[in-house]
């Protein structure tokens, strides 16, 4: 009987009957799944990393770290360095493991002066067995100056300059996909940095565009595979507005959920996955 051994079967079967040994069963059953589904999984292991020059990281870290956590079952290390510099080279990157016991990597860190080619290629390694990657805004622009392609083979994309700080229509691309549910068919961003990808690696998904200065476009959201890690980027979030925007933030989560396979096919958390029930 469901799997008991057979002795302990008919002792059950001999105090309560059958009838009312199902409905114990049946009773037990549903209390395993509301406890399994109240508990939770563990939360995803997230790494923000932040800092340089040109942003107010230290109220945005508390915004997307503070935001994502009311969306998801996520907790945070945060390592943050280096601000009002270009040229800082995060100290957690010179580990050769750095990346280890974490289940994702937030990247928000602006130090577009770093070209040192074995610093940056041992980021990038640190996401070579599979660990996933999001990358937001000004990541996109870290590093560009290296002669190595590895950091833009991570991204998914190149860019090298942004248009100048404004609103602007941020178009949605893909409305079926779980990333882009719930996003609007047109979000007039807050003021922001429009970044000019000037190519997208073989692997981009485009999501979302932005409506640039004389009637130019530029992918503003996009998916990334590189090797087994999966990658979420936008080069949206310049200003704390748009980053503590419920639309933004919606956006990142899903993004990060999607990255860790914990998404599903309607946008939204797997079971376990979203707000942490337990705090």
């Amino acid at each position: 009987m469901l799997g008991l051994p057979l002795e302990f079967s008919r002792r059950l079967l001999a105090l309560f009957g059958r009838g009312r040994l199902v409905g114990v069963f049946t009773c037990w059953l549903w209390i395993a799944v509301f406890a399994s589904i109240a508990g939770g999984a563990e939360p995803l292991r997230a790494l923000l990393v932040t800092g340089g020059c040109c942003h107010d990281y230290t109220a945005q870290k508390t915004i997307l770290t503070e935001g994502i956590r009311d969306r998801a079952n996520v907790t945070w290390t945060i390592v943050h360095e280096g601000d009002d510099t270009r040229n800082h080279q995060v100290s957690i990157y010179t580990n050769a493991d750095w990346s280890r016991g974490f289940d994702v990597i937030v990247h928000d860190e602006c130090f577009g002066d770093v070209t040192n080619v074995a610093f940056v290629e041992n980021i990038t390694r640190g996401h070579a067995s599979g660990i996933p990657a999001v990358m937001l805004h000004c990541s996109t622009h870290s590093y560009r100056n290296s002669s190595t392609d590895e950091c833009r083979k991570l991204l998914g994309v190149s860019s090298y300059r942004h248009q100048k700080l404004r609103d602007f229509q941020v178009v949605n691309m893909k409305p079926e996909h779980p990333v882009m549910k719930g996003f609007p068919e047109r979000w007039h961003d807050f003021p922001d940095e429009l970044y000019e990808i000037v190519k997208q690696w073989p692997n981009c998904v485009p999501l979302g565009k932005g409506l640039g200065d004389n009637s130019t476009e530029h992918v503003c959201i996009w998916l990334n595979t590189a090797g087994p890690a999966r990658v979420f980027g936008t080069t949206l979030g310049h200003g704390s507005d748009t980053v503590k925007s419920d639309v933004y933030l919606d956006l990142v989560t899903r993004g990060l959920l999607w990255a860790c396979g914990k998404l599903d096919e309607n946008g939204k958390p797997v079971a376990g996955y979203g707000r942490d029930v337990r705090r």
